[in-house]
């Protein structure tokens, strides 16, 4: 066949990975990772930790296929494990949310993601809003769910989106609008007059609220707020969080969404025919973590703090602009003042000229709106601690 019809093609447009001729291009997270396993740079493109998380979970987890929990969990996940996002839901955030019919467990948040596209998206005329760098999958996942993507930009100095933009960015025809808070990847926590907008907005034009709250326990400024706690908001938002940024689990692939019940279905409904059920031995343990006292939490959100100041002293050092995070495990900085006013160019040299990999935010934005963020590139600080001093002295070091 000379040409493959089907939605992979849109899907590859979606994420713009879809050359005109018909040729998939690699993603840049491959490119680059490729890029430092070849010059010995360090990957600070990608964002998954170097380390193991808490022993307590990681023996939970061992515990568990000791005990033969190596088959197919139920398809709404294991009672205990929802009951543990009930706990931590309540505990944490003062949400109330029934483990048996308000909570389903995924594989990873994207997979939640991507599920509820699918479930809730009914017309190629439907609009799903997200603010503008986003996570690649959710270009992509808009695109294979057929909806309309609509962008609410993200611009320095803060990385607040303009009320007056999102306003005129959500309409009748907005099925979603998709958030990501803490976001990545430009680590802005959103403002409460953000929230309370956009849940005004979902309100006067009957939207779904969908948000991505992985890095909800790696916050700098001040505890997370989900959106789900809003007056107004519970009844029309579905909740998405994995275990795995928290935990540094990332290949375990433990997440899960709650919200009202009837969302919940339609979405299981789907969910059911992707992956049905994944990782048996895993969720016990990701329960055990949701249990860890306060303290875990606390510490988790300081250390990331603290390797975002490590990273962004050698950024500083090396004659970049940083934009200093509110959350999450990415740094945002300017490489102009480098002559990297071409961000994707200024990253496929750095391996060579400072033996650190990094990813340019344009591949977190749309075409059309590349040129906005042209000099921008981010830093993945979920590292060892000696790993991003490492990478500081490199980049302190480098002729740019």
């Amino acid at each position: 066949m000379s040409a493959i019809p089907g939605a992979w093609r849109r899907t590859a447009a979606g994420a713009g990975l879809l050359s005109s001729d018909g040729v998939v291009a690699p993603t840049i997270f491959a490119e680059m990772s490729a890029a430092a396993a070849r010059t010995g740079a360090i990957n600070l493109g990608q964002g998954f930790p170097d380390e193991d998380g808490p022993v307590e979970v990681l023996e939970a987890a061992r515990d568990a296929i000791a005990q033969g929990v190596n088959q197919y969990p139920p398809g709404r996940g294991f009672p205990d494990l929802l009951a543990a996002i009930s706990e931590h839901q309540r505990r944490f955030y003062g949400l109330e949310v029934d483990p048996e019919t308000s909570v389903i467990a995924t594989a990873g948040a994207t997979e939640a993601l991507t599920a509820t596209l699918l479930a809730l998206i009914d017309s190629p005329d439907d609009e799903v809003v997200v603010f503008e760098p986003y996570y690649d999958s959710y270009a992509a996942a808009v695109a294979l769910a057929g909806a309309r993507l609509r962008t609410v930009p993200l611009r320095l100095p803060d990385f607040q989106p303009d009320l007056e933009v999102l306003a005129a960015s959500v309409t009748d025809r907005t099925r979603i609008i998709l958030v990501n808070d803490p976001h990545n990847p430009t680590g802005v926590v959103f403002a409460p007059e953000v929230q309370a907008e956009i849940v005004r907005l979902a309100d006067r034009h009957d939207a779904i609220i969908v948000t991505d709250e992985v890095y909800e326990h790696l916050t700098f400024t001040g505890p997370h707020v989900p959106l789900a706690t809003l007056p107004g908001a519970a009844e029309r938002t579905l909740t998405i969080s994995s275990g795995g940024k928290t935990f540094s689990t990332t290949g375990w692939k433990i997440g899960w969404i709650h919200g009202p019940a009837d969302l919940i279905t339609a979405v299981l409904t789907v969910k059911q025919y992707l992956t049905y059920v994944n990782g048996s031995a895993f969720q016990p343990a990701i329960a055990v973590g949701l249990r860890m006292p306060d303290s875990f939490f606390a510490n988790a959100a300081a250390v990331m703090e603290h390797k975002h100041e490590i990273l962004g002293a050698g950024l500083r050092s090396a004659g970049l602009d940083v934009i200093a995070p509110q959350g999450g495990y990415f740094t945002v900085a300017d490489a102009t003042p480098l002559r990297g006013a071409d961000a994707a160019a200024f990253c496929r040299a750095m391996p060579e000229k400072a033996g650190v990999v990094a990813i340019p935010l344009t591949a977190f934005v749309s075409p059309a709106n590349r040129g906005d963020y042209s000099g921008l590139v981010r830093f993945a600080a979920c590292k060892r601690v000696e790993v991003l001093e490492e990478a500081a002295a490199r980049l302190a070091a480098a002729s740019f």
